[in-house]
């Protein structure tokens, strides 16, 4: 909700006033807050004794964890996608889409993508139940395949010259609910990866790919979104295709998980 809100208010914050400058303001102005809460509310519980010992030797043993190390490239493929969202795909609905035509407007986009958070927010629970019947893995891979037919009715909406307000409406809706499905999972995949004394270590490898996601995706996505109507128009076709670099990997992970969860049963 977080993510979603962050694009829509601002984009109202811009159309309406046009003053760019004052989301850098306020977004200094929350972190401070933000600090203040964590310095004054909440309370420190972790035991200062050996800290620094027991860091290194968690993380060495989480670097040497080769699930995890295959998981952590597959999650930085997964934020990526969630950076251009929303970085990328609002100037893609805003410069290019649809062909040959006007743009989406501003506030038109800022609409979409206020439907993009309802529905986001209305369908974490429902969406994280029912993957709950699936291995981690698997939810992942679905995660995956609807991230990668979201991405494609993206392009349509700017290779097409009919329909794009539809296509961009499904495009976002379809990229929601990947969201939601990728999100709570990934976390708890990684819990379950993680021994209980290292669980802490296990998700801040977790919080780096979404910093490594965030870092490269806006490059990306903005160095395509300068470019002509072509390479824009196929940035999102290479990207849902893309998706085969997390189905692959998982694929291969699931086997090997399953494989060592059968050899450390008991023979009976």
């Amino acid at each position: 909700m977080g993510l979603g809100l962050g694009v829509v208010l601002g984009g109202v914050l811009v159309n309406t006033t046009g003053a760019y400058r004052s989301l850098f303001i306020i977004d200094g102005i929350s972190f401070v807050i933000f600090f203040g809460i964590i310095l004054g509310a909440i309370e420190e519980t972790l035991n200062p004794e050996h800290v620094a010992p027991k860091l290194v030797k968690g993380w060495t043993m989480a670097l040497r964890d080769r699930p995890l190390l295959i998981y952590a490239i597959v999650n930085v493929l997964f934020t990526t996608y969630l950076a251009q969202i929303q970085s990328a795909m609002p100037l893609y609905f805003s410069n290019f889409a649809p062909p040959g035509g006007a743009a989406i407007a501003p506030q038109l986009i800022s609409v979409i993508f206020s439907w993009h958070v309802v529905l986001t927010a209305i369908t974490q629970l429902p969406i994280a139940r029912w993957l709950n019947r699936l291995r981690h893995v698997q939810a992942l891979m679905l995660a995956a395949f609807t991230f990668g037919l979201g991405f494609g009715c993206v392009w349509l909406a700017g290779a097409i010259a009919w329909g794009h307000l539809i296509w961009a409406v499904l495009s976002l809706s379809i990229l929601a609910i990947a969201a939601v499905a990728y999100t709570p999972i990934a976390s708890a995949f990684v819990v379950s990866l993680a021994p209980d004394a290292l669980r802490g270590v296990y998700l801040s490898v977790n919080s780096l790919c979404w910093a490594i996601g965030y870092l490269i995706g806006p490059a990306i996505g903005g160095w395509a979104m300068d470019q002509s109507d072509q390479i824009a128009d196929s940035f999102w076709l290479v990207t849902a295709f893309s998706v085969i670099a997390i189905v692959l990997p998982l694929r291969y992970l699931d086997r090997s998980l399953q494989s060592s969860d059968r050899s450390s049963r008991p023979s009976t």
